[in-house]
């Protein structure tokens, strides 16, 4: 069992930095590809990035260029730095653990969900 918290988001002007993080219980963190996701409002749960834990990452065409996804296997924790942000960037992020492996980008791959944490830009 794997629980995870977010943490970071809050309300930025457009061009503006935010980074999340999620902690993680559990031994078993640095086995887990690692993901966050992002929904806006009416729309899908979408994969925002991935990184797996041999360190392979994988980002959305959307923030390529302007996210990072990082992982610290000491502390437990996956980060993303968002920097660039954008007003479509608005949406609830999630951050996920699913299996070893490849770097998952879709919902279903994800075993674990943590409760999600608030990202708004403003024009």
């Amino acid at each position: 069992q794997v629980q995870l918290v977010e943490s970071g988001g809050g309300l930025v002007q457009a061009g503006g930095s935010l980074r999340l993080s999620c902690a993680a219980s559990g031994r078993t963190f640095s086995t887990h590809t690692m993901g966050w996701f992002r929904q806006a409002p009416g729309k899908e749960r979408e994969s925002a990035a991935a990184i797996s834990w041999s360190g392979s990452t994988y980002y959305a065409d959307s923030v390529k260029g302007r996210f990072t996804i990082s992982r610290d296997n000491a502390k437990n924790t996956v980060y993303l730095q968002m920097n660039s942000l954008k007003p479509e960037d608005t949406a609830v992020y999630y951050c996920a653990a699913g299996p070893r492996g490849l770097v998952y980008n879709a919902v279903r791959e994800y075993d674990y969900w943590g409760q999600g944490t608030q990202v708004t830009v403003s024009s």
